[in-house]
């Protein structure tokens, strides 16, 4: 049930990373002038917006439980694979480039991740 919270918490992370990024790319409006009170506030009032933040909130109540039933340790190399799906999904949903340093980075953190989620508690 431990690897359970630590799955939930990365895919509720990924997801709202995607989501606000969709949305924020679907609002030319926000590069003129982002941080206005007004395009803060359409933004915020936004329902995938607020799934994402609800996201991040889930995921924090899911890491919570996480570490509560694994050493820190061995839970947090997990949140690696963050960087992971997020380059993964960008490159095919938002077409975002992909090159050989995003490759290498992304073999190192994955190599990171196996080595220490391999060591002893």
């Amino acid at each position: 049930m431990s690897y359970f919270f630590v799955a939930m918490t990365i895919a509720l992370t990924v997801y709202g990373q995607l989501v606000l990024k969709w949305q924020v790319g679907l609002r030319p409006y926000l590069v003129q002038a982002p941080y206005t009170v007004a395009n803060i506030i359409r933004l915020l009032a936004n329902l995938w917006v607020i799934s994402a933040f609800a996201a991040a909130f889930g995921a924090s109540l899911c890491w919570m439980a996480a570490i509560s039933r694994l050493p820190i340790s061995k839970a947090y190399p997990f949140m690696a694979l963050n960087f992971v799906l997020v380059l993964l999904f960008a490159t095919t949903i938002f077409h975002e480039s992909l090159d050989i340093y995003k490759v290498a980075g992304t073999l190192v953190i994955v190599i990171g991740v196996v080595l220490l989620s391999c060591s002893p508690a």
